[in-house]
């Protein structure tokens, strides 16, 4: 760790065109009286762009600011929280900030995240008053909302998002995680609870268009909820006995009204009905069990978070 010295992640994903005024509004932002005492140094993963993203990081790494600028490079697209995870692994700063690419995350009100965990917080979530991302990226903002409250405990009135700024000591538990499927919130919250929202303004994407899909959204989810928590098998057995005791009960009621009148016709649709429902149950149940045993499978190989191809580093080292 280095005393007073601020780090800056930024996943990188198809942002050639967006992040170098990124970097300029931190470089600006630093500039600030408040912030006069910090040094900071940027730390941008590529994570498997298949635009000119790469190449714009190494251009920023050989221009003016090229002391504090440091990129990494992924040989295949990993993941935001992949990314997150390699830059905080890079990243030397008392405090760590992590933010977008696309500037949306406004990097100029940094500093009201500094001065939170400078008052006593652990971590801070900057929270937006008017998001403006589309309909589909916030109905995915509020299912991880629900899931990380569901499944992680995390605090109702807490809001998390990609922008947010740890203390080192957090930072460094978090990095003791080497399973397959990191899951940064899910970090976070099995570290500290001292943890604080942060007001800011959310912006107008203005170039291009979020990376996430809906099958990266749901793989996002399961992801959330399988590394951290064992409530969906608590959930699966809890299930599995009330549709057992719905199933005991039925067979009792169907033979004592058979009983009291021997003519009821006996209900092949019902049947059929009931044993599609519960059949179907039981595959999703052990679908999440299998999910599970998976995941325990793939960490046993000891397949890794990510696989860097290079870093500016690297070559700054060769030279």
């Amino acid at each position: 760790m280095v005393k007073n010295l601020i780090s800056y992640v930024i996943p990188c994903y198809r942002s050639e065109n967006t992040i170098e005024s990124v970097i300029d509004e931190i470089a600006a932002t630093m500039k600030k009286d408040k912030l006069r005492g910090y040094s900071y140094e940027i730390i941008l993963v590529n994570d498997g762009s298949p635009d000119n993203t790469w190449g714009k990081i190494k251009e920023l790494c050989n221009g003016p600011r090229k002391d504090v600028i440091t990129g990494i490079n992924f040989a295949k697209n990993f993941g935001q929280h992949a990314a997150l995870m390699a830059g905080l692994r890079a990243s030397k700063g008392e405090y760590v900030i992590c933010l977008d690419d696309d500037g949306q995350t406004p990097a100029d009100e940094a500093d009201k995240l500094i001065d939170a965990v400078a008052k006593g917080a652990d971590v801070a979530y900057a929270r937006y008053a008017n998001k403006q991302h589309s309909l589909f990226r916030n109905f995915g903002t509020a299912m991880n909302e629900w899931m990380a409250s569901a499944m992680l405990g995390k605090p109702k009135d807490l809001y998390v998002s990609s922008y947010f700024i740890a203390r080192r000591f957090v930072v460094d538990q978090m990095l003791t995680y080497e399973s397959s499927y990191p899951y940064v919130i899910g970090l976070v919250l099995r570290t500290t609870r001292n943890i604080v929202n942060v007001d800011v303004t959310h912006r107008k994407r203005e170039v291009g268009e979020s990376g996430y899909t809906l099958g990266k959204l749901i793989a996002l989810w399961i992801n959330g909820f399988t590394a951290f928590s064992i409530k969906p098998l608590r959930i699966a057995t809890m299930s599995g006995g009330i549709f057992a005791v719905v199933g005991i009960l039925y067979g009792i009621y169907t033979v004592i009204k058979k009983f009291v009148n021997p003519n009821v016709p006996v209900g092949f649709s019902a049947m059929m009905s009931a044993i599609m429902f519960i059949g179907g149950m039981m595959m999703l149940m052990q679908g999440m069990i299998g999910e599970y045993v998976g995941r325990i499978y793939i960490a046993q190989n000891k397949n890794p978070q990510y696989v860097i191809r290079e870093t500016t580093r690297d070559e700054e080292d060769e030279a």
